[in-house]
């Protein structure tokens, strides 16, 4: 028995998720989030929702502050759920603490959130981690599990086997990974697809996959990550459920005549109706975005490594702007001819 107590930065759906199924398993977590999300959470509590089964808890640990939080351990290890674009802002608030914190498991989608951490905490104490379950989040505190497949961890540290071991008692099908980069890119290349391009054309992910050009597009932006990991000395690794080798396979290798109808099949029809999380993010009316620290980290990266990337250049570029609203949000509605045409 494991028997974790964790120190949770973001009570979204991934934190939600996590905190309460170690809670539900009879381990301990403290929340740290923003006085209004833990209000939110104080009032109604915490909620997890897996199939026909529900579970409530009132009255979870949360605290609004560093130091209160802190007080509240000590903690095997520390969890940062916040989106991408907030972690710079959590680096410099745990700064002056540096010599308080636990091991930081970070489970951000993206490849920079361990260097952003690491460059003003202790590197070496930043674990990479991610997510492959699908998780939604209808209310504050509530998560619900949608699709089961797992978590990586990075067995770089101390604390990683037993990490895996409190998870795994919680039911979340973790498992140890060598290398943590290529674990991580591994996982951005699954972020990558009909992603950005979803949100771009307001379309799903299988009318973008059954559209020839667009299905070589979205093969075009994953080849460019590839070769940036190449580059990196990055190899592509399978994560909890999601076989990443195969889809590289899919993208890279075969020919479009071959490849896109197992994208249709495989990729398309097995999101069911739910859109990707920049569609949700930008048709929601939300004014910031993760594609800078998704397809934009391949833009940086490919710059530092000599590598073009002009699709996911564009997709980042065209997205922000989307999302910012200096370009009306119908610019490429449903209109792939003209977005490809813009790109190539």
């Amino acid at each position: 028995m494991a028997d974790l107590k964790l120190l949770i930065f973001g009570a979204g759906a991934i934190g939600t998720y996590i905190g309460a199924s170690l809670l539900n398993s009879g381990q301990k977590v403290v929340f740290f989030d923003r006085p209004e999300s833990a209000s939110a959470i104080t009032a109604s509590g915490l909620r997890l929702i897996i199939g026909e089964q529900s579970v409530r808890f009132m009255q979870p640990e949360i605290r609004t502050t560093l130091p209160e939080a802190l007080a509240a351990g000590p903690f095997d290890a520390a969890l940062v759920a916040v989106k991408s674009y907030d972690t710079p802002a959590l680096a410099q608030q745990l700064t002056p603490f540096k010599a308080q914190l636990p091991p930081i498991l970070c489970m951000q989608n993206g490849v920079e959130n361990e260097t952003i951490l690491g460059d003003v905490l202790d590197a070496g104490n930043i674990i990479p981690g991610t997510l492959t379950s699908a998780i939604g989040k209808p209310a504050a505190g509530t998560a619900v599990l949608e699709r089961l497949r797992g978590i990586g961890i990075a067995g770089s540290h101390g604390v990683s086997e037993r990490l895996v071991d409190g998870f795994n008692q919680a039911g979340l099908h973790a498992r140890l990974y060598s290398a943590g980069a290529s674990m991580k890119w591994s996982k951005l290349l699954t972020n990558l697809l009909a992603n950005a391009s979803s949100a771009i054309l307001n379309m799903p992910p299988a009318a973008i996959y059954a559209h020839t050009g667009l299905f070589k597009m979205e093969a075009r932006q994953v080849r460019e990550a590839l070769t940036v990991m190449k580059k990196l000395n990055l190899r592509v690794v399978d994560l909890p459920g999601t076989p990443v080798r195969l889809l590289a396979l899919l993208m890279q290798r075969f020919p479009a005549a071959i490849g896109q109808p197992l994208a249709v099949r495989f990729l398309g029809s097995g999101r069911g109706n739910k859109m990707p999380s920049f569609h949700i993010v930008l048709h929601g009316g939300n004014q910031r975005s993760e594609v800078g620290y998704l397809n934009g980290a391949v833009v940086r990266y490919g710059e530092r490594m000599g590598v073009p990337t002009p699709v996911n250049r564009f997709l980042t570029e065209t997205l922000l702007s989307l999302t910012a609203r200096e370009i009306p949000i119908s610019t490429f509605e449903k209109q792939p001819e003209k977005l490809l045409a813009a790109i190539f």
